[in-house]
């Protein structure tokens, strides 16, 4: 909450796993030379002697920063904005230091989570970086007892004025942080804590192994086996998933209910009165502005996916799907795999068209080894891209398996990294941008490139195949996400009357998979432990609302695009580049858009609904 450096806070590894977890194992060979990064730009090893050196600075760097100015922010404000200013700057470098420690453990751990080197590693790592930033924990607290009207005129020196973002954000949180040494307490033992439970989960699912027709295999190729055009193959697949869930539901229960609560007493100690309040301040947005959204989204199940189902149903030939069919390919799609090369091409040909500047700056994520593209046993699930720090530059996960929608997740994590990049300039504090935000140019990404695709269509089946393809990728987005975060929203409220057993969390979750997917989906036995996997629910409880977000934004934003006469890159690229300087009413108000309006949520909800449209007249 009042951690002083953005390494502690999940350094914004905009994580796609809850979406996209249904991709995995392929030949190689199919897909050409699939390219896995190079970390050396962080550090040359694990093992470097230059890890060793920068722990032990950042942990006397911390440690000297704390003798040098506790106690003294507020003489300080009095004397010189500039003097303070001074201060942040160090800190600031110290976050860059720290996040490029953490950065570099996280991204190697990522690369096989099994391996016990790399466990090993990224616990001490962690360990020593939380030993350290204990010495920062007083600056934000600090900075936070300031008055306001010695910081506004502190904040007059323009030195300092440079930092009033970051300083307006730090003083939200003011109504929640606790006493220095309680909030000492509670960052040490975060690595006990929610931290240990978020490593048993990750070592956990990337230990799981699922048996298909006799063969063993990890989740990702499982998953992926979900999309397979053999309908057999799709129903082994999901009863293996169903028959390894349920043997562990044990420890995903008490890891569940640990963080439930978890969440509960910081909850409870800090003030918040809701459940997700604290994620709504992390992402700088509005209770209201939420609601609102999942309202709406709510409202549109039956517009969007009971009636897309019912339609796919159709197209299989059935009354209703079993939920293993829910991302079948349809009968006449092409099953084709796709080389890494088209797939690069076709991103950033999409890019390109957009803006070179954009393109440009992702080829640099191909050209420079910024990307690990293979799916491995071992490593990290799903995608995501990881902003590492300022001073160094994103990297990119992938499990690519030649899908349609692996090139989506290529240009999706792309648009996370053309962000990241955009932002960086604004330095270790306010380079993060808010979830809800940060969701924005890899949407638009997506968009981008599916329009490109759609394009290139040469027949109304051809096109049909791409919208539904699309379609299902919004309801994966903006349906199945809103129905994670209600789901989630009645695990905490019911984990406050107490434990709950693994017939309860099934019982939530069928609950709202019945709700959200309709009575087109057969939701049979098995499927009520298929909220185990979410990693999501594990490491950023309420994360889950910023994919809607993002994507109703996108959709309303890429309307206003194909409208707009010259000058809209200009304002696309102004408002990435802000990164977490501005608040979303201020970097959306150039477009004429406003997410307080109940309309902004509809109109983007109506680009689906018109998409299924189109898809009921081609099936005409």
């Amino acid at each position: 909450m009042t951690h002083a450096t953005g390494w502690t806070q999940a350094r914004g590894a905009q994580a796609r796993g809850a979406r996209s977890a249904a991709e995995g194992g392929s030949a190689a060979s199919e897909l050409g030379t699939l390219p896995e990064w190079n970390l050396a730009d962080l550090y040359p090893a694990h093992d470097s002697p230059q890890v060793a050196a920068d722990l032990a600075q950042a942990a006397r760097d911390a440690s000297a920063f704390e003798e040098r100015y506790k106690g003294k922010l507020d003489e300080m404000a009095r004397r010189s904005g500039a003097q303070l200013a001074g201060a942040i700057r160090e800190m600031e470098a110290l976050d860059d230091l720290m996040g490029r420690l953490a950065s570099y453990a996280g991204l190697f751990y990522s690369g096989n989570t099994t391996d016990p080197v790399r466990q090993k590693f990224y616990g001490d790592v962690q360990e020593k970086l939380t030993t350290a930033s204990t010495h920062l924990i007083f600056f934000a607290l600090e900075l936070n007892r300031i008055d306001d009207a010695v910081l506004d005129e502190a904040a007059r020196d323009p030195e300092l004025g440079h930092y009033r973002p970051w300083l307006d954000d730090i003083r939200k949180a003011r109504p929640h942080q606790l006493e220095d040494r309680i909030e000492q307490l509670f960052h040490e033992k975060s690595v006990t804590g929610a931290g240990a439970w978020n490593r048993l989960f990750d070592e956990t699912m990337a230990g799981l192994r699922f048996d298909v027709d006799g063969t063993e295999l990890s989740l990702e190729p499982t998953l992926n086996l979900l999309q397979d055009a053999d309908g057999s193959r799709r129903e082994t697949a999901a009863k293996a998933l169903s028959k390894t869930f349920r043997q562990n539901l044990p420890v995903f229960t008490l890891i569940t209910n640990t963080l439930a609560k978890d969440k509960e007493i910081s909850d409870r100690w800090r003030g918040f009165t809701d459940i997700a309040d604290s994620r709504h301040l992390a992402n700088r947005v509005e209770r209201e502005v939420v609601d609102a959204l999942v309202e709406a989204v709510r409202e549109a199940y039956p517009a969007l996916s009971h009636r897309y189902y019912a339609m796919k149903a159709g197209w299989l030939g059935r009354d209703v799907l079993d939920f293993w069919d829910r991302n079948a390919p349809l009968p006449s799609a092409d099953n084709r795999r796709i080389p890494w090369d088209e797939a690069r091409d076709t991103v950033l040909g999409a890019y390109g068209r957009f803006s070179p500047k954009m393109a440009d700056i992702a080829r640099d994520f191909f050209d420079k080894g910024w990307i690990d593209a293979p799916a491995r046993t071992g490593k990290a699930p799903g995608a995501f891209a990881h902003p590492t720090v300022p001073s160094a530059h994103p990297y990119v996960l992938l499990n690519y398996q030649g899908r349609t929608r692996d090139v989506m997740t290529l240009a999706h994590e792309l648009g996370h990294g053309v962000h990241q990049v955009l932002a960086a300039p604004n330095g270790a504090l306010m380079a993060p941008t808010p979830l809800t935000l940060a969701e924005t140019a890899s949407v638009f990404g997506e968009m981008l490139t599916f329009k490109a695709l759609l394009g290139q269509a040469e027949t109304p089946e051809k096109r049909k195949i791409l919208l539904a393809g699309k379609v299902e990728d919004m309801i994966n987005t903006v349906v199945r996400q809103i129905a994670f975060y209600t789901f989630e929203r009645k695990v905490h409220a019911a984990r406050r009357e107490g434990e709950l057993t693994s017939a309860d969390l099934c019982e939530l979750w069928m609950s709202v998979q019945t709700e959200s997917l309709g009575p087109a989906i057969r939701l049979g036995e098995g499927y009520e432990t298929y909220w185990t996997y979410i990693p999501h629910f594990i490491h950023s409880p309420f994360y889950v609302y910023a994919y809607a977000f993002g994507d109703c934004l996108v959709n309303s934003l890429y309307a206003v695009y194909e409208d707009a006469e010259a000058g809209f890159q200009d304002k696309y690229f102004a408002m990435l580049s802000a990164g977490g300087t501005k608040h979303h009413s201020e970097l959306l108000a150039p477009f004429g858009l406003d997410a307080t309006d109940p309309a902004f949520w509809r109109k983007g909800l109506s680009v689906i609904a018109g998409f299924i449209d189109e898809l009921e007249r081609l099936d005409a």
